[in-house]
């Protein structure tokens, strides 16, 4: 399954990898500095959740481009059940 991320879906997705990019440098950061472990966690916190955001974005925009292809007559050769297991296996992959 190949995705084809584009225009404003490919912006939205790299822009909360950034995000999450520059959150888990925070944390880091705020470790060596001793920081407070109520702080540390709330970031990275956040961190995880600018991940598991975009993980959601890339497998909604694959998920978008299987139904559509499909409906297109683009996939006639792929097994339903097999590209339903894919797909479930990335979803449970972000759970």
């Amino acid at each position: 399954m190949e995705l084809d991320l584009a225009g404003a879906e490919l912006k939205a997705v790299l822009n909360r990898l950034r995000r999450a990019q520059g959150q888990i440098s925070g944390v880091i950061r705020m470790i060596e500095e001793g920081r407070d472990c109520e702080e540390v966690v709330t970031q990275l916190a956040a961190a995880s959740r600018a991940l598991d955001r975009a993980g959601f974005a890339i497998i909604a925009t694959g998920l978008q481009q299987c139904l559509t292809e499909m409906e297109n007559g683009k996939r006639d050769g792929e097994d339903p059940d097999r590209m339903r297991a894919r797909l479930e296996k990335l979803f449970l992959s972000l759970a």
